[in-house]
């Protein structure tokens, strides 16, 4: 799980203002650009442009003719550190081919190696960078990252779509470029020296939105500096707040109704954890309709394994802020319990085991009934990880003093599935087990205990009766179709 998130002294930022950059949309999913090159301009006719006011040079990206490393930052003047490192961003804007690893190898290292420098002369804060630097950083960091993804492995293919955690993961060629891309954007959101009154023009909500299209990428190393990235965003733009939920809300709704796919739901998790982690109390009505609408059916998708963790996580950090949604949270995981994915019921019993551990008895006693009737359900499932697992709520002191709390409720319930347990369960475990929960239901309550073992036996004897009746009642019926047809013999 994500650091919280670094609450700094910064006032709260006038609404950000919408800045487009015309960023080339690459339709190659290659990113790359050279760091640290100088391109020598064979068609230039005249001086570069000059900034009004800063006196900087603004290179215009030259074409790929010959490219040639430029100087280093500490071998210039200071004075000319800006425009040197305007110079560096320009030629990083160049996209490099990944498709073949022979291909352009001194370009590509000249490139690294200037990303380097870049990503160096922000860490080390040896001069705070102008507005003009910061517009041409963040455009040339959009060029190299903000691209076409490729397309899943059963996509256009016709393969077989297949479970998520067996695929392999694709691993992007680009990376050691895009890696000290991401490097640089991180540094330069953290840094001290970052205003984000300026920043946040160029940070925009559509920087912010193409930066969550980039977590269906399916290179997890690219996921997660997204995740570091858009979590230290989240905690330095306060404006961006209420939209990046937003936006992560879109995500979640196209994914749960829609494709059932996507790369970075448990990374996109893993920063609302975070986020819902620093929710003050009394909680909104908008986070509580997140928890209803977003959270609670991200457990019907199938591949909800995947990110499951995560997403326990916030489900159990809600209830923890608020025990009053215990309630609405266990009737959300009834709602959504599976039938026939036994795996799945295993990972549901230990995600609502953390819920009830966070559970008071007034939200309890509301939902006790529904719960119980499911969990009798599992006691009894063939699958021993099942029942076994929902044994084991019996292990949990808390869970075990809210069911002593109600026992009067709750015995009647699970009493015939502990019965067909020790009776007739295959695997040796489960029947050790609920020997054991059975003994601690008698030692709570032997009155009860008795109560419920004698209408348990009035209605083994009824059900007995019932069937023994239901073949005498075919057999009847046996006999009379049996004597028609003699007579239509006859």
């Amino acid at each position: 799980m994500l650091k919280k998130i670094i609450k700094g002294g910064h006032k709260k930022p006038s609404k950000s203002d919408s800045n487009d950059f015309g960023y080339p949309a690459a339709g190659t999913r290659n990113s790359g650009s050279g760091p640290g090159v100088v391109v020598n301009h064979a068609s230039r006719t005249g001086p570069p442009p000059v900034t009004p006011n800063t006196g900087l040079v603004v290179v215009v990206p030259p074409p790929m003719n010959s490219v040639e490393p430029l100087p280093l930052f500490r071998d210039v003047p200071s004075s000319e550190r800006q425009n040197l490192f305007l110079r560096k961003l320009q030629v990083c804007c160049f996209q490099l081919d990944f498709s073949e690893s022979l291909k352009g190898v001194r370009e590509k290292e000249i490139k690294r190696q200037t990303l380097l420098e870049l990503v160096d002369f922000i860490q080390s804060g040896s001069g705070k960078i102008t507005e003009t630097c910061q517009e041409e950083m963040i455009r040339m960091v959009s060029v190299n990252i903000f691209r076409c993804l490729p397309p899943a492995s059963h996509e256009n293919t016709g393969q077989e779509v297949t479970d998520p955690e067996e695929e392999e993961p694709y691993l992007e060629p680009s990376w050691p470029h895009l890696q000290l891309v991401y490097e640089l954007l991180l540094r330069y959101v953290v840094s001290s020296d970052t205003d984000t009154k300026v920043a946040k023009r160029y940070i925009d909500h559509s920087f912010v939105l193409k930066l969550l299209d980039l977590f269906d990428s399916e290179d997890p190393r690219e996921r997660e500096y997204l995740k570091t990235i858009l979590h230290r965003i989240y905690g330095k733009f306060m404006v961006h707040r209420p939209f990046i939920r937003k936006a992560i809300n879109n995500i979640f709704y196209r994914f749960i109704y829609e494709t059932e796919r996507h790369s970075g739901v448990g990374e996109l998790l893993e920063i609302l954890g975070s986020i819902i982690n620093g929710f003050a109390l009394p909680m909104k009505e908008e986070h509580k309709l997140f928890l209803v609408r977003a959270l609670i059916p991200l457990h019907k998708p199938k591949p909800v394994s995947v990110y499951h963790q995560q997403l326990s996580y916030c489900i159990v950090q809600f209830v923890e802020k608020d025990f009053k949604l215990a309630d609405t949270v266990i009737r959300g995981l009834l709602k959504y319990w599976p039938l026939t994915n036994c795996q799945k019921e295993v990972l549901f019993l230990g995600e609502l085991e953390e819920v009830l551990e966070a559970t008071q008895s007034a939200e309890f006693q509301r939902c006790m009934v529904p719960l119980f009737r499911q969990i009798a359900r599992c006691l009894t499932s063939s699958h021993f990880q099942v029942a076994e697992r929902a044994l084991f709520l019996w292990n949990n002191e808390h869970i075990v003093s809210l069911i002593a709390q109600n026992r009067g409720v709750i015995l009647p319930i699970i009493f015939e599935a502990l019965e067909k347990n020790i009776r007739s369960h295959w695997n040796q475990a489960v029947h050790g087990l609920t020997v054991n929960v059975r003994k601690m239901f008698l030692e709570m309550d032997t009155e009860l205990f008795e109560e419920c073992d004698r209408e348990f036996t009035e209605k083994e004897l009824k059900s007995k009766d019932v069937e023994e009746q239901r073949e005498m009642a075919w057999k009847r019926l046996a006999e009379a179709a049996a004597e028609r047809d003699d007579m239509v013999t006859i």
